[in-house]
């Protein structure tokens, strides 16, 4: 062959090539609030060409082969996306907006600064239904504390954190003691505990680390459907979201001085483990200390809590999260009033109580060892199906000295008992769940179904001591020994030391109890797209409930079983900016049964007892407006509660389901970026509840003490200036309250009232690229206030807290 066919070929096929690279692909990516995303990289698989989106989103690859060919869509904090096209030669082909929705749940969205404006507001999460959905599909009201709102505002406790849900309150602190010391929030008429971590259960004693709160979901009405009834309440559940792994290397160190010898130091550090980026781990810990305004008390803490993060392919990844406390603390101050009999005093004044005093020593503390594990599998089984395998255990002790002091009624004036004894009692758990989680079509319906099965195990062991009494106090301090009727001071007689208190304990039984409950579950629910605007949701759980009670015994053994449904309507009216919603929803409890018949006559028997019932019908308004500058939700929801065990009216040795309490109000929520710079949370929410069946006819037609202050209301602004000399300084404003409430409650003439109260709090700051300063000044005008069921608790005065961050 001469060379000039050769060369001619050699040109033919240099034409040929070139004309083949000479196609091009087109396109936007934005965030689920269809807002543009700059510097989204986009390259194609098995090829080193790619592109990075510009500030409208936009993208561009150009010298591309014909063919087939896919795309990888990544950014930081969001899901990655294989797109899979098919390009001709010379064709700039547009492809569809892309959305990239936040992390898995796994790997955490990084907060850059100015890259979310509404910092206060989160329409997104997989916990509350279980699924992937957007706020404004949601026919379930929810409230979100984010970390951006926490970091505002100084938080150092978890009490205060939850300042910022609307329509919660708390009822009393965290006790520390066995079995029920975590504290105790109203919501929605009815008392709850956080009791889940991540959206499985996560038991403790104490109280939550704020430093390691990525965000706080407060989920409204029964929703036991999908999480069951051990970890919710007919109001409610609060779930705690932890820091985990996300893509990059970076942390802080903070540390936090205040009033009352508040000292918090934290560290969170995160980090790659390999070279591919596939493997992150990120460890969070802290140490507090802090002391009571009062003349004795002291809490002090420490965690750590690694996470890890693997992606082993495209398709499966595994996560590892731990959380391990050690915490010691004297009881906070209670004053118990009597439940079975009015009160001498029906207000503080009356009472003469002597805030200032905590009835206890430094000398008597309770300690409080936890830890959370839990290990999560997700398998992608299609492109429609994803497989998620959750194993969560959780261990929490209580050992120490706790007191309480007890109006018996009987004694002189406001007098009240001092109650002591040797706490020792740990409870474990365990949960497993499968879930499989479907987004498909049938023809043109979309559905988003979720499908699991899931086993709860708790196992408690209790070796405390009997309580034994430990002198009279009256609540101005005075103490009166064994004498109630004389004003002759004993001190020597109870001291507040160990070893008197052990001189106490010495003849108290020590309980031997352990005792196992199993609950196995299986539910599903489905969001049904009919049209793009309007979308109904249905779900059932059927719950079988084992309880062994004490092993040493079968007589408290039972089993009860119940179905628990949910249904839910949403329109949008206009699409991903308002949606109005309805749903109904369904919580239980289950009742042991209880020994009926005289007890003189020797007849009883034991009677079983059908679940406790509470059904919610609730209708409302969510929007999304000016780009996700003012999110809102309005709501009315109405709670009935059935089939709870009285007495019956006809025998007093009979007991029957027949009492009943219903729960009504309204709330409205509202998250606001009105101009760059400035967020504003707010919340205001009232709740009418009634006792409308009961064996007791002075309570017939009263509010129940556990439901808390009638009308509650909550604001915080934060403004950081953008631009110019002062730019990064900022300051933060807000106050929470409440409307007056019944603590103890036995008609007209056993009432004690709590008084309303407004807490203003102010921050000042300034925010750099590596540093964060800043100051908090909580109850600034030192008002005097209260908390209690069945209880009187008083809170915290002023306090001035400040706050050094270092990032990295």
């Amino acid at each position: 062959m001469s060379k000039l066919p050769q060369l001619v070929l050699l040109f033919m096929l240099v034409i040929t090539g070139a004309s083949a690279q000479n196609a091009s692909i087109v396109g936007t990516v934005t965030d689920a609030d269809k807002q543009p995303l700059l510097g989204v990289n986009v390259f194609l698989s098995n090829s080193q060409k790619g592109a990075q989106t510009n500030e409208n989103g936009r993208f561009e690859i150009s010298n591309i082969s014909s063919g087939e060919l896919t795309l990888t869509v990544s950014y930081v904090g969001f899901k990655t996306q294989e797109i899979t096209t098919t390009i001709t030669s010379n064709e700039t082909k547009e492809l569809p907006t892309i959305i990239l929705y936040e992390g898995n749940e796994i790997l955490q969205e990084v907060v850059v600064n100015g890259e979310r404006r509404n910092k206060f507001s989160r329409k997104k999460t997989a916990y509350v239904s279980k699924l992937p959905l957007q706020d404004l599909e949601n026919s379930q009201v929810y409230s979100t504390i984010t970390t951006d709102l926490l970091k505002s505002q100084v938080t150092t406790n978890f009490e205060d954190a939850l300042k910022n849900a609307t329509g919660i309150e708390k009822l009393w602190t965290s006790t520390g003691r066995g079995g029920d010391g975590a504290g105790y929030y109203a919501l929605r008429g009815f008392s709850v505990q956080p009791q889940l971590v991540n959206g499985v259960p996560g038991i403790t004693n104490g109280t939550i680390n704020a430093a390691n709160i990525e965000r706080i979901e407060v989920i409204k009405g029964p929703s036991a459907t999908l999480f069951g009834s051990t970890v919710t309440s007919y109001g409610g559940l609060i779930n705690v979201v932890t820091k985990k792994p996300y893509i990059g290397f970076g942390g802080e160190v903070s540390f936090t001085s205040g009033t009352y010898g508040l000292n918090m130091i934290s560290g969170d550090f995160n980090t790659p483990l390999d070279k591919d980026n596939n493997i992150y781990f990120r460890l969070n810990t802290s140490y507090s200390t802090e002391d009571s305004f009062q003349d004795a008390g002291f809490r002090k803490s420490f965690f750590v809590a690694p996470s890890l993060s693997y992606k082993v392919n495209n398709r499966l990844s595994f996560s590892f999260y731990a959380e391990i406390t050690q915490a010691e603390q004297t009881n906070p101050m209670f004053l118990f009033l009597n439940r079975s009999a009015p009160s001498r005093a029906r207000n503080l004044q009356e009472l003469n109580y002597n805030n200032k005093l905590s009835f206890t020593s430094n000398d008597l503390t309770l300690k409080n060892p936890s830890a959370n594990y839990r290990v999560e599998m997700d398998y992608k089984l299609s492109d429609t199906w994803q497989s998620q395998t959750i194993l969560s255990k959780s261990s929490t002790s209580t050992d120490g000295y706790y007191s309480y002091l007890f109006d018996y009624g009987i004694l002189e004036g406001t007098t009240f008992s001092r109650l002591i004894n040797k706490q020792n009692s740990r409870t474990n758990t365990t949960d497993i769940q499968q879930n499989f989680i479907g987004d498909f079509k049938i023809g043109s319906l979309r559905n988003r179904v979720v499908a699991g099965i899931d086993y709860f195990n708790s196992t408690v062991t209790d070796n405390s001591t009997g309580y034994a009494f430990y002198g009279n106090v009256r609540a101005n301090g005075q103490v009166i020994g064994d004498n109630p009727f004389t004003t002759e001071v004993e001190n020597d007689s109870y001291p507040l030391t160990t070893s008197g208190v052990d001189n106490a304990l010495a003849s108290q039984n020590v309980n031997n109890i352990k005792s196992k409950t199993h609950v196995y579950s299986a539910y599903v629910s489905d969001v049904l797209n009919i049209t793009p605007t309007l979308s109904a949701m249905a779900g059932i759980r059927f719950d079988v409930f084992d309880n062994e009670g004490d092993l040493s015994t079968t007589e408290d053994d039972y089993d009860q079983s119940t179905f628990s449904p949910k249904f839910g309507l949403l329109y949008q009216p206009i699409k991903d900016v308002v949606s109005v919603f309805a749903n109904y929803q369904n919580g239980f409890t289950n009742v042991a049964p209880a020994l009926v018949g005289d007890p003189q006559n020797g007849d009883q028997t034991l009677k079983s007892f059908d679940p406790e019932q509470a059904n919610q019908l609730e209708f409302g308004l969510k929007t999304n407006l000016f780009n996700n500058r003012l999110n809102a939700t309005i709501s009315y929801y109405d709670i009935n509660v059935t089939d709870k065990v009285i007495t019956d009216p006809a025998s007093p040795f009979n007991k029957i389901q027949g009492g009943e309490v219903e729960s009504k109000g309204f709330e409205i929520e509202v998250n606001a970026n009105p101009i760059n710079g400035l967020n504003i949370k707010a919340g205001f929410s009232n709740n009418d509840s009634e006792i409308v069946a009961t064996d007791n006819p002075i309570l017939l037609g009263t509010r129940p003490v556990e439901a808390g202050a009638e009308t509650l209301y909550n604001f915080w602004a934060n403004y950081e200036i953008q631009s110019g000399a002062l730019e990064g300084f900022g300051l933060g404003a807000g106050f929470n309250g409440a409307s007056e409430r019944v603590t103890i409650n036995y008609g007209p003439a056993g009432e004690f009232v709590l008084p309303e109260y407004t807490i203003a709090n102010a921050s000042v700051f300034y925010q750099a690229n590596k540093y964060r300063i800043g100051l908090k000044l909580n109850n600034a005008f030192n008002k005097e206030y209260y908390k209690g069921w069945t209880t009187i608790s008083p809170q915290q005065p002023r306090a001035l807290y400040a706050n050094f961050t270092y990032k990295f």
